[in-house]
């Protein structure tokens, strides 16, 4: 039977200028907050950062002759995990896009306001390989400018786990690769980090010497998935990043039973500094019957002693939330990126479901306030109720 299509249908599959005019609205499409919000941050109503973001011209062959049907020949299946800062008066994004082939990479997107109008620089970011020994897969950047004056972007490398039973096309090793730029374009590729504490797929570089030293923060795991003896957010130091070799690598916030960290827990972004310590933005992953559930959660560490948990709210402080609980991989949020501008205003970016960029917005002054004056995890039912009980007295005569 010889399908038949209207003229309309015709034009519809094949016509690249709807494809142009419909990436041109979404990109210059205007964010606004939504109606609702706790007081610590504002939700914005769309997305920042989706697949449909990806240029044009990186998933068609625009060349009548070699593409007459005008079909699209690269897929793109999601774009999340950025990580964020400044550049300029504008707002970047390190992006890990994600193809149809299942293959990440980065790519940078560029903001005038931080909260719409993000467009994707001109090409993918190109990150040198190590020689013999490639990344199969790359994801999830860091941003950091370092006082010593170099950009660097720490992220996970990927690579087939040589020591694998045969027939088993699913076991890889993850660890922290690392480049370094001045520019944004041109990426130079510094060894893989060294660590004898497992394998790390989430590692960040504090943006400050401390005693002379690269501070980094890791999640040590025994295998590529399994925690095993591993997990919780670790402190390492670094004594020259062209060899980075972590020493004195120690666990300073672990997971908990029965806590939105129970599994595993791995830093956000690298830390804001404040006049009273160093706000942390971090995830933590608690498994479910329906799977793992990844949430957000903050943390303060001490100015001096960056080791040293001096505030921790319990619970989470962001959750999947409507649609962001749908995706890829649902019931998900990440972060890995967030700008502090230098009025204090936060821009918090945050991925849902392993699928598209959303942005928060709050202020030092606001987080600051959240992380020190709310509640801690009492760790019990009877604990929370207490905790509750003792808001309600405090709040006598003012309901």
């Amino acid at each position: 039977m010889e399908l038949t299509l209207t003229n309309e249908a015709k034009m519809a599959l094949h016509n690249l200028e709807k494809v142009k005019e419909e990436y041109n609205q979404l990109i210059h499409r205007k964010n606004s907050p939504e109606s609702k919000s706790n007081g610590v941050y504002q939700r914005y109503t769309y997305p920042v950062i989706t697949a449909e973001h990806a240029p044009v011209h990186w998933r068609y062959d625009l060349n009548k002759a070699s593409n007459p049907n005008e079909m699209e020949r690269i897929g793109i299946n999601a774009a999340f995990n950025a990580g964020a800062m400044k550049w300029g008066e504008n707002y970047v994004l390190c992006v890990r896009v994600e193809g149809n082939d299942r293959k990440s990479f980065f790519a940078i997107a560029e903001s005038p306001n931080g909260v719409d109008n993000f467009e994707f620089w001109d090409k993918p970011c190109i990150i040198p390989q190590i020689e013999g020994n490639p990344d199969t897969n790359v994801y999830d950047m860091r941003l950091v400018q370092h006082e010593d004056g170099w950009i660097y972007g720490i992220f996970c490398t990927e690579r087939k786990d040589p020591n694998a039973p045969a027939g088993d096309t699913s076991s890889a090793i993850a660890n922290a690769g690392i480049v370094r730029t001045k520019d944004l374009v041109n990426f130079e590729r510094l060894p893989d980090l060294i660590s004898n504490t497992g394998q790390q797929r989430n590692v960040v570089l504090h943006s400050e010497f401390v005693n002379g030293k690269y501070a980094v923060y890791t999640r040590p795991q025994d295998g590529f998935i399994s925690v095993g003896n591993g997990g919780g957010i670790g402190l390492g130091y670094v004594d020259d990043m062209t060899n980075p070799v972590v020493n004195d690598e120690r666990i300073m916030s672990n997971k908990a039973y029965h806590t939105v960290y129970e599994l595993k827990n791995g830093l956000g972004p690298a830390p804001i500094k404040t006049r009273i310590g160093w706000l942390h933005l971090a995830h933590g992953v608690r498994n479910t019957a329906a799977g793992l559930r990844y949430t957000l959660y903050m943390f303060m560490t001490d100015l001096k002693d960056i080791s040293k948990v001096i505030h921790q709210p319990a619970g989470y402080f962001m959750a999947p939330f409507n649609d962001e609980r749908v995706g890829d991989v649902s019931n998900v949020l990440f972060t890995n990126g967030w700008i502090e501008d230098k009025d204090g205003t936060v821009f918090i970016y945050y991925a849902s479901s392993d699928t598209r960029m959303h942005v928060a917005v709050s202020s030092v002054e606001r987080l600051v306030d959240y992380v020190t004056n709310s509640p801690e995890d009492t760790f019990t039912s009877a604990g929370s109720v207490q905790t509750i009980i003792d808001l309600v007295e405090k709040n006598k005569g003012l309901y």
